[in-house]
């Protein structure tokens, strides 16, 4: 089992300051047109460069306060896979596909990643003080849980009555669901750039995430968020034409 994390934001910046590059809108639509959840795949190989690339596109995903609370598992170890699979159910979208990935929401990292972010900063020489004091203050008080989770259900609600205030996350769910929204982001980055570089994927709930964790081996507190796999779709992997609700059925303008 190959191991890939998402390391937060420590790492130096491989964006050097330049100019907007020309955009291809129609190639995003493309992209986002022939993207399917694949059920069945060919024994096509993913090419590790590819992995390589769209693991870099995941890790750019929007997250709330950057702090990339997230890990992803590629899981490689033929014996590890096998148990993969049977944990996903034994669903072709997992037992025919060349790669297998596992999602995880890692809400325990959060203090981990906050000062790996201070440490970049100072690296940095250059980030302003307002950013400072977010990481510094504003963070802490946001995800600290244990007792202090019980003054922020008290304090939080009364400030709330007289100005705008964010009121969650509070306890340890509310943890949970914020380390799992930023790794839903980062999945649907990867599954976009798996396509853009001409494969395909298909994100799977239907599992037994208990069994996922003691494959992996990951702590109490990691959460599994989905599994993908990943590979180059055959004639019977497109169940249907795809199809979806009218728009106004779930947009709406106020």
């Amino acid at each position: 089992m190959v191991k890939v994390k998402m390391f937060s934001s420590v790492q130096p910046s491989q964006e050097p300051a330049m100019e907007m590059p020309p955009l291809d809108a129609r190639a995003f639509y493309d992209v986002v047109d022939s993207r399917r959840s694949t059920r069945v795949y060919a024994r096509d190989c993913v090419a590790d460069e590819a992995i390589d690339r769209v693991v870099d596109a995941a890790q750019k995903a929007p997250n709330s306060s950057n702090l990339q609370c997230w890990e992803i598992y590629r899981v490689a170890s033929t014996d590890k896979k096998k148990k993969l699979v049977e944990a996903c159910l034994g669903q072709p979208a997992a037992s025919t596909a060349p790669e297998l990935f596992v999602f995880v929401a890692r809400p325990d990292l959060w203090r981990r990643n906050n000062t790996w972010t201070l440490k970049e900063f100072d690296r940095r020489g250059n980030m302003p003080e307002r950013a400072y004091q977010y990481f510094n203050k504003i963070t802490r008080i946001a995800y600290t849980q244990g007792v202090f989770a019980w003054v922020k259900r008290v304090w939080l609600p009364l400030r709330g009555l007289l100005k705008a205030t964010p009121r969650e996350p509070i306890g340890w769910a509310d943890m949970r669901v914020w380390a799992h929204k930023s790794t839903a982001l980062s999945a649907a980055h990867f599954m976009l750039a798996m396509r853009a570089e001409g494969y395909d994927t298909c994100p799977m709930e239907g599992m037994d995430s208990k069994r996922v964790k003691k494959i992996l081996e990951l702590p109490s507190r990691a959460e599994v968020c989905m599994v993908i796999s990943a590979g180059k779709r055959t004639a019977k992997g497109i169940y249907g034409s795809r199809f979806r609700f009218e728009r106004d059925t779930f947009y709406h303008v106020r």
